[in-house]
């Protein structure tokens, strides 16, 4: 390729995201496959190559032919919101100024009360960091919500963390409901938003300083973080039960699902009895039927 030779789209897009944005390596490259997917789909949807201005013209009735040819390929709802919420982040690029085209994203069936699926926790999680221009916010809101969906902690026990938790190791020592503490493993993923967010944020983690900040320095509301979560549901469509908590259910139903037993869940959550750690065996069942109806042939 000529040097003078501009990038690609979805390459220009992918720098942005690691260089200004300070993206993950691997939310880089989801995005820039996402970018690449749309830039291919409008070269055919429109019969002539596409360039950053006519990418920022894109309507919503262009939005709904790609997200159509995408749902028609076997994307499910879950991932049809992480794709949306890509696209619309391309598009504000391109636009250069936030104005791409609202449209709403799949939603889940209403019914039982079920966890937010691990497609939809990551897609929320990545929207509301999404949303601010400030690397160190970002990071903040990406590292917050990993740890209620990665480590189950509550909204209020990840807030009360202090730089005393650093540097950070296979576990976290928590303090939950009535000062009892408790030992949560760290998924590596989990650790490295911590850490990321602790490199960019503006003030040093003093060990017996709150560890994460609102924009003036002071302790974060988990108001807040309640608020920015609603926003990006809305966004992405998805159900009013994908909320900071639920996260932290789902968590705790994901991990039943796989196995662990009620005794390890109750030390995880850090619940004081075991009736409150049961709860969860009765979702997990919900979903299992769900599934068990949608695919048996009698069902």
């Amino acid at each position: 390729m000529d040097s003078t030779e501009p990038l690609p789209l979805a390459v220009q897009w992918s720098v942005h995201l690691a260089r200004d944005r300070r993206r993950s390596e691997h939310t880089v490259r989801a995005y820039r496959a996402t970018a690449q997917r749309l830039v291919a789909f409008l070269t055919a949807h429109w019969g002539q190559a596409v360039d950053r201005r006519a990418v920022a013209g894109v309507e919503a009735a262009d939005l709904r032919a790609y997200l159509a040819q995408r749902r028609g390929g076997g994307l499910t709802n879950a991932s049809a919101a992480r794709e949306l919420s890509a696209v619309r982040g391309f598009l504000d690029w391109a636009n250069g100024d936030g104005t791409a085209p609202r449209l709403k994203g799949p939603r889940v069936k209403k019914g039982v009360p079920r966890p937010v699926s691990p497609d939809e926790a990551v897609a929320l999680a990545g929207a509301v960091a999404q949303e601010s221009d400030e690397p160190w916010i970002a990071a903040r809101d990406w590292a917050i919500l990993l740890l209620l969906y990665g480590a189950g902690l509550r909204i209020g026990e990840a807030l009360g963390l202090t730089g005393a938790v650093l540097p950070l190791g296979e576990t976290i020592s928590v303090r939950g409901k009535r000062d009892k503490t408790r030992v949560v493993p760290l998924l590596p993923a989990v650790r490295a938003a911590v850490e990321e967010y602790v490199r960019l944020a503006p003030w040093p983690a003093a060990r017996d300083a709150i560890l994460f900040r609102g924009m003036k320095g002071g302790a974060l509301s988990a108001g807040v973080v309640r608020v920015k979560v609603r926003a990006a549901r809305t966004r992405l469509g998805l159900s009013e039960r994908a909320t900071p908590h639920a996260l932290r259910h789902s968590f705790a139903t994901h991990l039943l699902g796989r196995g662990a037993d009620l005794r390890a869940l109750q030390e995880l959550l850090g619940h004081a009895s075991l009736s409150s750690t049961q709860v969860y065996t009765a979702v997990d069942a919900a979903h299992l039927l769900d599934v068990y109806r949608a695919a048996h042939p009698h069902g």
